[in-house]
């Protein structure tokens, strides 16, 4: 009873097959449904025409999605080649950009690490030397005190003579030493003391000259020094008559005068104050006399 399965039995359990999971082409063949036909029809299912199977009715060439959906297949990959590419120059501008960040930011904070630095030390710079304009005007009112005490005469007498020329004149000869007081009135700095030259005058004739050799006083101390006046054979021109007369009358106005200079180091080299003190005193000096001449606080003026 059991019949032979038909042609088109066979095709039709065809298609329920499981599909592989790659799209495939399968041939089905189209038959009548009954052997009893006609000739005519015999004759053409005897024909057999294959004829690809689709899966699905958009893989059909007939059907126009299937085209539609080939050509947007063939955009879509052009597209995401094409897409592909641009993302690759987007990377590399990108990349490129960020390189440039980096360079400009390390080269930003290398300039603003100059500038930090560079505003440090004009601010280090600034500030020292307002310190310094600052000492520097709190010690210029530290002028040093200086106080006349006395002068010894050792030799004090005139003679006859010719100076380098041969012209005859009176000469005068004088050697006496000069003492005086120094106070240094500082309180944070010592001075370097000087005076040179030191001189003594008759009118406006320089009789005999000194010179004080420099030293060191500390700060807040007074100091006695000395210095050595000599004058050996000086001519004295048309001085000499009165000069004469002056020393028979009993004495020659002279006048002491020079200029004591001083020099302290505030801040080492760097910050230094200098003074100048002016010291003139008349005198009278008498060759009868061996005493020192004193000298009174209002005798000497000190400018």
């Amino acid at each position: 009873m059991h019949a032979a399965k038909s042609e088109s039995d066979i095709t039709s359990l065809a298609p329920s097959s499981p599909r592989s999971p790659k799209r495939q082409h399968v041939l089905y063949y189209v038959q009548s449904p009954s052997r009893d036909s006609h000739d005519d029809e015999n004759k053409s299912s005897s024909s057999i025409q294959p004829t690809p199977a689709f899966t699905t009715p958009s893989d059909s060439p007939s059907h126009p999605h299937s085209r539609t959906s080939s050509a947007a297949s063939r955009v879509s990959g052009n597209l995401r080649f094409k897409g592909f590419g641009n993302y690759n120059k987007r990377n590399e501008c990108h990349v490129i950009e960020e390189e440039d960040d980096d360079y400009e930011d390390h080269y930003g904070k290398n300039n603003h690490r100059w500038c930090q630095c560079l505003m440090g030390l004009l601010g280090f710079g600034f500030l020292f030397t307002l310190f310094c304009l600052i000492i520097w005007g709190v010690s210029k009112p530290y002028k040093p005190q200086i106080t006349v005490e006395s002068l010894e005469v050792f030799n004090f007498f005139t003679c006859l003579g010719s100076d380098l020329t041969g012209v005859p004149t009176k000469m005068v000869t004088l050697n006496c030493s000069l003492s005086m007081v120094v106070y240094n009135p500082a309180t944070f700095f010592g001075i370097h003391v000087t005076a040179d030259p030191i001189n003594l005058m008759y009118a406006e004739l320089e009789i005999a000259i000194g010179k004080l050799r420099r030293y060191y006083q500390p700060r807040e101390s007074s100091h006695t020094v000395t210095a050595n006046l000599v004058g050996s054979k000086v001519p004295l021109y048309g001085a000499g008559a009165s000069f004469q007369a002056a020393e028979n009358g009993g004495g020659v106005p002279v006048r002491l005068d020079f200029e004591l200079q001083s020099r302290g180091n505030v801040v080492g080299r760097l910050v230094k104050t200098k003074h100048r003190r002016h010291v003139s005193c008349p005198l009278v000096i008498d060759s009868s006399k061996t005493k020192p001449i004193k000298f009174k606080k209002d005798s000497c003026t000190y400018d």
